[in-house]
């Protein structure tokens, strides 16, 4: 073959060999370019995703605490002293402003804040707070009411469990739900059921789940047949007569803030009762119990 043809083919073969060369590069910067696309897509897809879980956590959840004054005039109790008794002095009320009252209780825990007293113009409520959990973003309102208005205490307590009433309250730019709002509603005081019957329906506002925690003396016979009208699910309640007061609710609320199961719970609670009540675990948990 031809010298200088011979040259050609070289040069040719020399050009493709480099056009190879070139694409195969090329095609190692774009699989490059390619694995750097996704990586910045997986980089953003993450970021979106803990920005919404972070949504999620820090979501406030709501606690009602409905406590009706204990009131030796107007309702039937086996009297207490005449401070402790006096359901229009919330200050010193055996469910309130006493030593395991809700408001001093939650006060002097480690766990809670105390925020503020707020103001309603419900004239039936004589005080009126909010708490803060220290460690979650949590939030407890707790209302009592005058000793004489236990039905309507009792009537709002239910209607909250039903999801009705919602109640918002702004603080340091959160919107607060309560009433029917609230993911937790609570009595606490006497059973006035044992006195009085209510003839609302109490039907459920929503698909919203709520949980309930009910203590007074004998709440899950006189409770049962108005609660399951509501649709909220009983978490703790008593079989029998028992002293309503804040410690039981906060063991309570301490295992409900964990997301603990309701079993978990009330053995929070029966535990919290026996410390103070030294009746022995055996009997508190007979005492306190969950569902229906």
């Amino acid at each position: 073959m031809d010298t200088g043809v011979l040259q050609e083919v070289k040069e040719i073969n020399v050009m493709f060999a480099w056009v190879q060369e070139k694409c195969q590069e090329g095609k190692r910067i774009f699989d490059y370019f390619r694995l750097l696309s996704m990586r910045n897509y997986c980089f953003w897809f993450f970021l979106f995703v803990s920005f919404v879980k972070a949504q999620e956590i820090q979501k406030p959840r709501t606690i009602h605490v409905f406590v009706a004054l204990c009131d030796n005039t107007n309702q039937g109790i086996v009297p207490v002293s005449k401070t402790l008794g006096n359901g229009q002095d919330p200050k010193n009320n055996l469910y309130w402003g006493a030593l395991y009252g809700v408001k001093t209780h939650f006060k002097k825990s480690k766990d809670w804040v105390y925020i503020k007293t707020i103001k309603t113009r419900n004239t039936q409520i004589l005080d009126r707070v909010l708490f803060k959990h220290k460690a979650t973003n949590t939030y407890l309102l707790a209302d009592a009411y005058d000793g004489k208005y236990i039905k309507q205490t009792t009537i709002d307590f239910f209607e909250a469990s039903s999801g009705a009433e919602e109640q918002k309250i702004i603080y340091e730019t959160q919107e607060l739900c309560f009433g029917g709002g609230a993911s937790l509603v609570a009595y606490v005081g006497h059973d006035g059921l044992m006195e009085f019957s209510i003839d609302n329906s109490f039907k459920p506002h929503n698909n919203e789940p709520r949980d309930a925690i009910m203590l007074a003396c004998v709440s899950k016979n006189y409770f049962e047949p108005y609660l399951k009208k509501t649709g909220a699910n009983p978490l703790v309640w008593s079989t029998g007569l028992m002293s309503p007061e804040a410690y039981t609710l906060k063991g309570a609320i301490d295992g409900w803030i964990l997301q603990e199961t309701d079993l978990e719970i009330r053995e929070r609670a029966a535990k919290a009762y026996h410390q103070y009540q030294k009746c022995g675990m055996r009997g508190a948990r007979n005492l306190l119990v969950t569902g229906y």
